[in-house]
């Protein structure tokens, strides 16, 4: 989501002023190089990318909310590019063919690919919903295969308000960290969640500065929700789990000076380990996306940002994080 033009200046500022909770208390410097590139041709997708994620180190997928599209990026040199057969992306749909979600976050996982949406572009309303899709299939649009209908589980939100980030964290890491279940008040047990595969979906509320955690039935759309947190942030816009240091990102986008937050499992529960400035040379941009490389070379992996205003005609930034 944006921040309308018209807002008056005074009243701009004053949401920049907001404090941040509990992840404003230190901001620490980026933790990698403070410089980064751009990794898009210019023109390629204009407004409203909102979403990243990795599917391996040479594959990215990426979401853009209005019109709801699924773009298949590969690495070309220092770019990503749409894939052969994805020339502009993929357009949306929900499963009955209709629709046009506002897609707002993306994860590759096990079970597929899966965006989160906030509303559906062609009617009114909050519509907070998971969607899975077959990304092997050579149509020209997409039309989920699965939905999940969170609407009614999360509190009420404006429809430009609502889900923001998505992200899949596996069982294996919840369980050998001690993850606390809130649904059933003890520690977390996969077996409890028949069917949900082999990891938990935490998706990022943006109006509430949520996270809540998921046990999506992936034969259908039943769900449980596990646990709920803060991001650490008023508005959270995109969530990002980094297996290899064991910890779950919050992304705020400008709202928030572009600011990032780490957080690990402390007694059961994520809380905010961290919290880090924007590198030094990136401007201030409405970035709604982030994903991070599976993959390190040199003490550094590759992490990319999605521009959601197309700054400069470029939706995509490239930089590293020390690994």
């Amino acid at each position: 989501m944006r921040i309308p033009s018209r807002l008056p200046a005074v009243l701009f500022t004053a949401l920049l002023a907001v404090p941040t909770g509990t992840a404003d208390a230190a901001t620490a410097k980026w933790p990698g190089d403070p410089a980064v590139t751009v990794a898009d041709a210019a023109g390629v997708f204009g407004e409203n990318l909102s979403g990243l994620s990795f599917d391996g180190p040479d594959v990215l997928w990426a979401v853009k909310n209005g019109p709801g599209t699924l773009y298949r990026l590969v690495r070309d040199g220092g770019r990503w590019t749409p894939a052969a057969g994805w020339p502009a992306g993929k357009e949306l749909h929900y499963r009955d063919g209709g629709g046009d979600p506002d897609a707002e976050g993306v994860v590759a996982t096990p079970d597929g690919v899966f965006a989160a949406t906030e509303r559906d572009n062609d009617g009114d309303g909050s519509l907070l919903k998971v969607l899975r899709f077959d990304t092997a299939s050579a149509a020209g649009s997409l039309n989920a295969v699965a939905e999940w209908d969170l609407t009614g589980d999360l509190p009420a939100v404006d429809d430009n308000g609502g889900l923001e980030g998505i992200t899949w964290v596996p069982d294996s890491f919840l369980t050998a960290n001690g993850f606390r279940d809130d649904h059933t008040k003890a520690r977390y047990d996969p077996a409890a969640y028949p069917g949900h595969g082999s990891g938990l979906y935490f998706v990022g509320l943006e109006d509430e500065g949520m996270v809540y955690a998921y046990a999506l039935t992936q034969a259908g759309g039943g769900f449980t929700r596990v646990a709920a947190f803060s991001a650490g942030f008023p508005s959270v816009m995109e969530l990002e789990f980094e297996p290899a240091a064991g910890r779950l990102w919050s992304v705020c986008d400008d709202t928030c000076g572009g600011r990032t937050a780490t957080l690990k499992i402390v007694n059961g529960k994520f809380a905010v380990s961290a919290t880090y400035a924007r590198p030094a040379k990136l401007p201030n941009y409405n970035n709604e996306g982030f994903a991070i490389a599976p993959t390190c070379a040199a003490n550094r992996k590759a992490v990319v940002w999605a521009d959601d205003a197309d700054d400069g005609d470029h939706a995509l930034r490239a930089g590293t994080l020390t690994c």
